[in-house]
């Protein structure tokens, strides 16, 4: 038996596109027993309990990729990441499947070959690096190499979650992205990006509003979320240093001070009126990452 623990993450961070992201307590934790024989899948809704469930998949991938013919698999899932809201509730179950599966298997891969056959299947590396090594990450794949940089994170910030009561899956939001981006863009981006990566590390306030900003993407997915522009707008007036949206949204992300300990009730009161509901959830970092928390033969 292997217990896992995954964070959640954000990836983005506004202009770092598949690229950036930070990994924050709010966890799903996966029990795997190999058993005798079938599957069994408890802790998750009657349409993810069959041989689909993206944990298992990865396991079965994994297992592949080890050489390892396993007879049956017992899986029980504790979620406290909202699915399908961009705070990586996917990738926590493609890492959580990877690392049980290569447990089971003797440990056969390093922590940076899960983190390759994790990207693989995820098919970018934003939410699967911060989930494994934990805190604020760069990541890239080159040459079917993917690489990871750990990037310092100011204590003088929180981070707040608008998270809202609707879902929106990840391939609806990349399916309004434009193919083609102009010059123009790129430079904008890539500018912000700096600064992002800098403000965040030194708590610079006007580094990291302008920072947040980006054209890439932002701008379609916030399209398909109803209430977004109130909502980036309600926090900026509020005091937040940067708003962006969360991986592939719903869930939008505010950045402020740590002093600034009203921040939360205000932009309450600011979106208690929306057509939807939304809550605010202030997530602190995780500088761990995924986490084996108990194994036993």
């Amino acid at each position: 038996m292997v217990r896992i623990r995954i964070p959640a993450t954000s990836a983005n961070i506004g202009p770092g596109f598949d690229t950036l992201g930070i990994a924050f307590r709010l966890y799903n934790t996966y029990t795997v027993t190999e058993t005798e024989e079938g599957l069994s899948i408890d802790g998750c809704c009657d349409e993810y309990k069959n041989e689909n469930n993206l944990v298992y998949t990865s396991m079965k991938t994994c297992f592949e990729a080890l050489g390892y013919k396993y007879k049956g698999i017992s899986l029980k899932m504790q979620c406290d990441i909202p699915v399908s809201r961009g705070l990586g509730s996917s990738a926590a179950c493609i890492l959580g499947g990877v690392m049980a599966a290569n447990e089971i298997a003797g440990g056969g891969l390093s922590k940076r070959e899960l983190l390759a056959l994790a990207t693989t299947i995820e098919g970018h590396p934003d939410n699967v690096a911060p989930a494994l090594y934990g805190g604020f990450t760069a990541a890239l794949t080159d040459k079917d190499k993917v690489y990871v940089e750990a990037l310092k994170l100011s204590e003088g910030l929180c981070f707040y979650a608008l998270i809202p009561d609707f879902p929106l899956s990840t391939g609806k939001s990349r399916g309004v992205l434009p193919m083609d981006v102009e010059l123009k863009a790129a430079i904008y981006n890539i500018g912000r990006t700096a600064f992002l990566i800098s403000g965040l590390g030194s708590g610079n306030r006007e580094a990291i509003t302008l920072g947040s900003q980006d054209a890439l993407h932002q701008k379609y997915r916030g399209a398909l979320i109803d209430g977004y522009t109130d909502i980036v707008e309600g926090c900026t007036q509020q005091g937040a240093w940067g708003v962006f949206l969360s991986g592939a949204g719903p869930t939008i992300m505010a950045i402020a001070a740590v002093e600034d300990v009203q921040f939360a009730d205000r932009v309450k009161r600011d979106i208690s009126g929306l057509k939807n509901k939304w809550q605010i959830k202030k997530l602190e970092v995780d500088s761990l990452g995924a986490v084996i928390v108990s194994t036993t033969d």
